[in-house]
């Protein structure tokens, strides 16, 4: 195992030399998918908490729809599926997007856990104490105020231990990137074990890495989770 260390460390953690291959590249995957469903979530977790129907429907059937699809099968419509299709490789915008296995791996995790967070996040809005949201009105706060100054700070806050688990099973979900030819962690290690024919010490390595990085993410949410809750506890 020194040996394989000692000879694919870097394409493991960050290249192999031509490109961002291994940890690099599964924590930009991570990154980038939980950034852009965060942001996508919290507006689509105000609606479906709403009591329109108008608002509340699509949203559920959004939700409904990519959390009981796995994942891996959205990935391989997005990867193989649309791309097929003729008015996307025509276009001089969707073909060259849905031809890179990364573009369509962002997609597919970005859906996914934004569909998830939406969930959660608007689970969280509605365990918010009504009487806030009657004092708040009773001020005279628009409902873009309330929402701003009350409803969404109290929400995220509420939520942040349910979605720390969310964020580490998106680490986790990553790993299905390698199937549309993303260097990711695992990719690294199937190329050694290819190369090596060590499949115990070529997995285990990438088992390593998984975990310190799982770890290190639980470690920062509980941080986070003991200042921003602190007003939780007696």
């Amino acid at each position: 195992m020194i040996d394989i260390v000692h000879e694919y460390w870097r394409a493991y953690l960050f290249t192999d030399g031509y490109s961002i291959t291994g940890a690099a590249m599964t924590l930009w995957l991570l990154i980038v998918s939980l950034s852009i469903g965060f942001v996508l979530a919290v507006p689509l977790a105000v609606a479906r908490a709403s009591d329109n129907p108008c608002l509340r429907g699509p949203v559920w059937l959004y939700t409904y729809v990519f959390r009981g699809v796995p994942l891996y099968v959205q990935l391989l419509i997005i990867y193989s599926g649309i791309y097929n299709l003729e008015f996307v490789r025509s276009s001089e915008l969707l073909g060259p997007f849905f031809r890179e296995g990364i573009n369509c791996a962002i997609l597919a995790f970005a859906l996914c856990t934004c569909a998830y967070t939406t969930e959660i996040f608007a689970g969280a809005i509605r365990s918010i104490p009504h009487g806030q949201v009657e004092a708040a009105r009773a001020c005279g706060m628009s409902a873009f105020t309330l929402y701003r100054r009350i409803v969404i700070p109290q929400a995220l806050r509420l939520a942040l231990p349910v979605y720390s688990n969310e964020v580490v099973l998106m680490l986790h979900a990553t790993t299905l990137a390698f199937t549309v030819t993303v260097p990711d962690i695992l990719k690294v290690a199937r190329d050694v074990n290819s190369a090596t024919y060590a499949s115990f010490e070529a997995f285990s390595i990438a088992a390593v890495i998984y975990a310190v990085i799982a770890f290190t993410l639980i470690s920062l949410f509980r941080v986070a989770e003991r200042r921003l809750l602190a007003f939780t506890r007696a």
